[in-house]
């Protein structure tokens, strides 16, 4: 009997790990998945901090946690760093290694708190009265510099308690202004702040000098999302107050200033001279006097994401999305020959900078070099293998695992995902992300789900595949379906010409592009020629809607937080001019041109079940523009159904709505299947 019993233990021991390896994907796996990411390294390169992102969902907490790990790059050890219900993030050692400094609000709002490499208690630096938004260690380490959104007047506290605190638009804006604050503490124990700027604008990105004397920043006249795509300047300001100097004052948008190991000049990114309202990235360099300014050669989608001058002065690095890859890339000051720092050669001739030879397929995110340049670390993930931090030297390429937060997780086998490419209708080639059924058997037909990314200047990468989204894909992979991820004309990371070919044509061209895509995943052998769905989320949102006005071949469709109504979208979004500029005017200038390009004018051409999903709280695409779609489809007669969720912007912020979207969609779509 005992030997039996044993036998029986063993056998439920087998079920239950093979059921780990084995099991189903589902929401609450996925959420599992951490994010790994909020990369620092030390000044000699030796030492790694890093944030990690957990999901609290027990009970009434639906919120996230993030805390700072430490890392040695020899390995000896990797401990958290952080703890406390309260989040901590953006480490940054000091100059000389021995400390971090972070962003906590653990004290109440979030404040610059300051800890020794190897532990003990944490000291709250700053005192912001509204709260500390980002900072930045000065080259001596004597001082903290940090930007701070104006409180509330007295005035102002005053309407707020007695209900009579009414908004103004478009007025009384609450600016980000620099400041400075000193570590040492003066003979009274306290440490002395000093404010830098003042004025009507308000400070995005900033940067020391080397010497400490400086603070370059970028600026803007209001506070508006909008305004900060179409129109930033960049100055100058003494790092120890004084008069500023505007030394970029153009049209377009002039932002991340980054001094020279010299001082003597300063490289930013830049429209070029003309707001560039879909997009545009290139890099500059003009003499800290402002003098003479320069571009420098064109990067290979021409989005970059600029991070610091190597210590030389004769190169850039910056990172871009390259295809559904993204890349270090080292850019000439002077001269027109880039090196790909992250294995890889890229071709970066023509229009279609996506070929990529010798190359690893992921992302890089969140990358940081030492003081010397010889030395990264980067935030690392592909289809297969989910976020880690990893390091490698500069000149020869090669990742080093330092993270291991996810290695423990006992993850489901995931389905198969492949980079596909087909032709449009017009001969325009795209590619996409091919997700097969979990189990799937060659020459059977299987459901097959179009999913439409956000943007439109959105792209799906190569991130792993597991992790936790709006739609999760392995969840639906596991349910049986094959999913396609186009990246449509539009799309960032296949160069400018390519994210401009939407310029007057959303609803068009990149319905063929996309519609093609799931002819190719047809003509493959994988997917149902009956059993056809499309989902997708904001931009992907709005070419849903625009696919169920020109085709009747999807068996259902969930529409999340879409824009069917161009007209009230422009006139409703904190975006406008991102709409403007790709239907090249304004409405009241173009009415048909609007309405050609809107859902809800075709709205009668509608028999496709649609659901529609919306954040109750959403500014970029308003929750009006979700409900007219959903009255006009029940006025209609046509089946739908409208999913809210409150509090939420525009995506969910608390996981377990997060959780909840997939299986919402999943439920709509079988409910259509026959």
């Amino acid at each position: 009997m005992r030997r039996l019993s044993i036998s029986l233990l063993l056998v439920f021991c087998l079920f239950n790990l093979l059921l780990g390896q084995h099991g189903e994907w589902t929401p609450e796996v996925s959420m599992k998945v951490k994010n790994v990411n909020g990369t620092a390294i030390s000044p000699d390169g030796k030492y790694m901090a890093y944030v990690v992102r957990t999901p609290l969902m027990k009970g009434e907490k639906s919120e996230y946690n993030s805390q700072i790990w430490v890392a040695a790059k020899d390995g000896s050890f990797n401990e958290q760093y952080t703890r406390g219900a309260k989040s901590s993030t953006s480490p940054s050692f000091s100059p000389d290694g021995k400390q971090i400094a972070f962003l906590s609000s653990r004290g109440g709002k979030n404040q610059v708190w300051l800890m020794r490499v190897f532990g003990g208690e944490p000291e709250q630096i700053s005192k912001a009265e509204a709260g500390v938004s980002s900072f930045q260690w000065s080259p001596d380490g004597s001082t903290i510099a940090y930007t701070m959104r104006d409180p509330q007047t007295a005035e102002e506290k005053k309407a707020k308690k007695e209900k009579t605190d009414v908004i103004l638009v478009d007025k009384n804006f609450k600016y980000n202004h620099l400041y400075t604050v000193k570590l040492k503490k003066d003979e009274e124990g306290n440490r002395v702040s000093q404010r830098l700027t003042e004025g009507n604008f308000t400070v995005n990105s900033f940067d020391w000098s080397p010497d400490g004397s400086r603070i370059a920043f970028d600026h803007q006249e209001d506070t508006n999302i909008n305004t900060g795509f179409m129109n930033t300047d960049i100055s100058i300001v003494p790092a120890d107050s004084g008069r500023m100097v505007t030394i970029v004052d153009q049209p377009g948008a002039d932002r991340s200033p980054k001094f020279s190991p010299d001082g003597k000049s300063i490289a930013f990114v830049s429209h070029g001279g003309q707001p560039e309202p879909i997009g545009l990235g290139d890099l500059f360099v003009v003499e800290a006097s402002g003098v003479k300014m320069r571009q420098l050669m064109e990067t290979p989608n021409r989005s970059a994401n600029l991070i610091d001058w190597t210590p030389d002065g004769k190169n850039l690095i910056i990172t871009e999305n390259v295809g559904t890859n993204s890349h270090v890339i080292s850019i000439p000051a002077k001269g027109r020959k880039a090196t790909v720092i992250t294995s890889g050669d890229l071709n970066f001739s023509g229009d279609r900078p996506a070929l990529i030879t010798k190359s690893s397929s992921g992302t890089f995110r969140s990358v940081v070099f030492d003081k010397s340049m010889e030395n990264m670390a980067y935030s690392y993930q592909n289809l297969n293998t989910p976020a880690e931090i990893y390091t490698s030297s500069v000149n020869n390429f090669e990742s080093e695992q330092i993270s291991h937060v996810n290695d423990a997780l006992d993850l489901p086998a995931l389905a198969k995902t492949e980079l596909i490419s087909w032709k449009s209708k017009d001969g325009l080639l795209i590619e996409g992300l091919l997700t097969y059924p979990a189990n799937y058997e060659k020459g059977k037909r299987y459901p097959v789900i179009l999913q439409i990314h956000g943007g439109p200047g959105g792209v799906f990468s190569q991130d792993y595949n597991g992790r936790p989204g709006i739609y999760m894909a392995e969840y639906f992979a596991q349910k049986g379906y094959a999913i396609i991820k186009p990246n449509p004309r539009g799309s960032t990371g296949y160069g400018k010409e390519f994210r401009y070919a939407n310029f007057k044509d959303w609803g068009f061209g990149d319905f063929d592009d996309v519609t093609t895509g799931v002819d190719k995943v047809i003509e493959m052998g994988i997917g149902d020629v009956d059993k056809q769905f499309v989902m997708g989320w904001s931009y992907g949102g709005y070419l849903t809607s625009f696919v169920v006005t020109k085709t009747n071949r999807f068996k259902a469709a969930s529409m999340g937080a879409g824009l069917p109504n161009l007209v009230s979208m422009v006139t409703t979004t904190d975006i406008q001019d991102y709409l403007v500029g790709h239907m090249g005017g304004e409405f009241f200038d173009d009415y048909k041109g609007y309405e050609k390009h809107s859902a809800i004018y075709q709205i009668k051409n509608v028999e496709t079940p649609t659901q529609v999903i919306h954040g109750a709280n959403d500014l970029r695409v308003p929750f009006t523009q979700g409900q007219e779609f959903y009255r006009a489809l029940k006025r209609l007669g046509v089946d739908t159904e409208m999913v809210v969720y409150p509090r939420t912007p525009h995506g969910p912020r608390e996981p377990k709505f997060l959780m909840d979207v997939s299986d919402r969609i999943l439920t709509w779509f079988e409910a259509h299947m026959e």
